[in-house]
């Protein structure tokens, strides 16, 4: 469905179950709102799923500016506040685990957890300028696609059709949204805000991950979390929520559990 929101981009949303508590999912940098289904189906029915295609992605609007980590929050609590949650864990994968933290750390009302899968780090991202520019064009055809896949992003080759819906989804993506991560996103430093969090965090980690291992988000990001903890995902990189779905969702549910979210079963 679409979602239009005052002043701001009109965004579509996959939305599921109306009842019960909340989990609101923020794509990565290349993704969309499909990016969460094979996890969406092993989640507990008694859930509200709210999965947007944030700014420049997927089927929303695509403005030529707007791009910054402060817009794309500003994008996700317009939308929580326009669907009336009023109790939601925030679940980011990668760029939109940024975009979580920032938001998380606003301390919006109705917030209970946040989860951050395979998360940016709060501190600027450091790699040479031959890389920032090679990200600002990885996006451009299906072969720079594919390398990525296949040597960065995944421990094993996804199915042909989740293989398919990367490409055709990182392909897809404004030519603002490409260059706003490398240029500007990925550089942004919120580790004063990222200590303002408020709400059990978990962090969920491939141990195979390229783009942001352990080590970096122990550093860079549990050390600055006041209740946090994080969990490896045994030879899992960086694109969990399709490599390892069902475990990300069991993750997940058991979390909400101990936070009186769900009942335990």
């Amino acid at each position: 469905m679409y979602v239009e929101l005052d002043s701001r981009p009109t965004l579509y949303v996959h939305e599921q179950g109306l009842g019960g508590p909340a989990i609101v999912l923020l794509h990565y940098f290349g993704g969309s709102s499909r990016t969460w289904e094979p996890l969406i189906s092993h989640l507990d029915a008694d859930v509200r799923v709210i999965a947007p295609d944030l700014r420049g992605w997927g089927r929303t609007d695509r403005p030529g500016e707007g791009y910054t980590l402060t817009d794309y929050a500003d994008d996700v609590r317009a939308l929580i506040a326009k669907l009336g949650v009023d109790r939601y864990v925030l679940v980011g994968h990668s760029m939109g685990g940024k975009i979580a933290q920032l938001l998380a750390s606003r301390r919006p009302e109705g917030l209970l957890g946040l989860v951050l899968v395979a998360p940016s780090p709060p501190t600027p991202l450091v790699f040479p300028e031959e890389a920032r520019a090679t990200l600002t064009t990885v996006y451009d055809s299906r072969e720079s696609i594919e390398a990525a896949l296949s040597h960065v992003l995944v421990t094993d080759p996804l199915s042909p059709a989740l293989h398919e819906q990367v490409v055709a989804d990182s392909l897809a993506g404004s030519p603002a949204a490409k260059l706003a991560w490398p240029l500007q996103i990925s550089q942004e430093d919120i580790t004063a805000q990222v200590s303002r969090i408020g709400v059990p965090t978990l962090i969920l980690s491939g141990s195979a991950d390229k783009v942001d291992p352990r080590e970096v988000l122990e550093g860079e990001l549990l050390s600055r979390l006041a209740d946090g903890r994080m969990q490896l995902i045994e030879g899992m990189g960086h694109l969990l929520p399709l490599e390892a779905p069902e475990q990300v969702a069991s993750h997940v549910m058991r979390f909400m559990q101990a936070i009186g979210l769900l009942p335990r079963h």
